[in-house]
């Protein structure tokens, strides 16, 4: 059970190379506890033994080698697979959504984050009681991903294809910030959190 009974929720999401994470860090830095749900879905593939045994049954016993994710032989098969990158989505993010669910019980704080690229797309959304989009110009969207995972734009762009359209992201949200690298974020922050009626002392 949350410490804070009326505990506010706020999903963060964002297109691939929109700047969830920089948002989420700053968030971290105003002591706001952020859950990035991406990371925990990479950490319980790796930890939860039901899972990983759910996933190769699905894939095949070499996605893991001495009990370890192949992070990249998985990659090349669901992001080729469309109906097996949305089995997968099925496999692990329900763990993923009761881990969010007991990590909030045990925050201390009235307003909580889940940072999660595909927040709306697997219906993570559920539950939140407010939704920012990240958003950003897709040329810059890209080459801050080429520069980050070291790949090329044909790669980013199939990742995009992948996930909803900026303006499908944004419009199922309540509130869009613009990290365009000219617009200030933490202005857009606060006057985010005024819009959607939270008061917060920054």
């Amino acid at each position: 059970m949350s410490k804070h009974r009326g505990q506010i929720k706020i999903g963060i999401t964002g297109c691939i190379g929109s700047g969830k994470t920089f948002v989420s860090t700053i968030l971290s830095k105003l002591s706001i506890p952020v859950f990035n749900a991406d990371f925990e879905a990479k950490k319980c593939m790796s930890k939860v033994d039901f899972l990983k045994k759910e996933i190769q049954n699905l894939f095949g016993d070499h996605v893991y080698k001495n009990g370890i994710l192949q992070k990249k032989v998985l990659a090349n098969i669901v992001f080729n697979d469309s109906k097996m990158l949305d089995r997968l989505n099925k496999l692990v993010h329900p763990v993923v959504k009761q881990y969010f669910i007991d990590w909030c019980g045990k925050q201390n704080s009235e307003i909580v984050v889940k940072e999660a690229a595909i927040l709306f797309e697997t219906n993570s959304h559920i539950g939140l009681d407010k939704v920012i989009c990240i958003s950003a110009p897709e040329n810059i969207r890209i080459k801050r991903v080429i520069q980050r995972d070291n790949c090329s734009s044909m790669e980013v762009r199939s990742r995009m294809a992948k996930q909803f359209s900026q303006s499908k992201k944004e419009s199922y949200s309540d509130f869009i910030i613009i990290n365009d690298g000219v617009k200030l974020i933490v202005p857009q922050i606060i006057k985010s959190f005024k819009n959607l009626g939270l008061m917060y002392e920054f």
